[in-house]
């Protein structure tokens, strides 16, 4: 009896491991998505004075909502399609098949803001070249990489402060980029006033909005949008 019951206890120990590795897997492919689009609350109590903006506030496709609160709208607009964490290559650029990776998230918040980083950065790359590590430039993908980014923001965004202590000067929509990663930064903050991260960083991540701006790594940037890069368009 004692050994019929230690068989089915390890029969069943094994199977428990054979749909764990299966769920496991199913999730890593982006099969399943298990990130909620559900949005953390905001804990902060306090008052947090803003630093002003510029007046008139940017507006770059001129549909009367600033540059930083189009791009936030759009950021929490595209991440409620619950896009599956996947790092592929589109011809066209952007995905079209409900998958993605972090890139994607600022990619589709700038574009419905009114600026298409396809063309921006492609444009940018073909005037400086030299500032680019690329040997053969590709717009369908050049846009999507987190250093070609920081080339591009470095030269054509507003650079803000990377001291998450000058509370007022992170503002909703704005841009943040670390060590191979990016994200937009939420309007909600924590119990400290540390604003929340918009992002997608891979098939395992909880939420798509998280209270990690200060833990998820070092900051290597933060931006807001200037729609004088608009100009190399035309």
């Amino acid at each position: 009896m004692a050994s019929t019951r230690l068989r089915v206890c390890t029969l069943a120990a094994v199977l428990m491991l054979v749909v764990a590795a299966a769920c496991t897997a199913l999730v890593a492919t982006g099969t399943i998505c298990i990130t909620s689009t559900s949005r953390l609350p905001n804990r902060y109590s306090g008052e947090v004075v803003l630093a002003a903006p510029s007046d008139p506030a940017p507006d770059a496709d001129a549909d009367g909502v600033s540059d930083n609160d189009d791009i936030l709208a759009s950021a929490l607009a595209y991440v409620q399609t619950r896009p599956r964490y996947k790092s592929a290559y589109y011809i066209c650029g952007y995905p079209d098949d409900q998958f993605g990776v972090c890139t994607d998230v600022l990619a589709f918040a700038c574009r419905d803001a009114g600026y298409d980083l396809q063309l921006l950065v492609a444009a940018d790359i073909a005037s400086r070249p030299d500032a680019y590590a690329i040997s053969v430039p590709d717009a369908a993908i050049d846009f999507r990489r987190t250093p070609n980014l920081k080339v591009f923001l470095d030269a054509h965004a507003q650079i803000l402060t990377t001291d998450l202590e000058k509370a007022g000067e992170w503002r909703g929509g704005d841009i943040v980029l670390y060590d191979g990663h990016i994200g937009i930064v939420s309007d909600r903050r924590n119990a400290q006033g540390t604003p929340y991260l918009i992002h997608h960083s891979g098939p395992f991540q909880l939420r798509y909005e998280e209270d990690c701006l200060e833990s998820y790594g070092r900051i290597v940037g933060h931006y807001r949008l200037d729609p004088s890069c608009l100009t190399m368009l035309t």
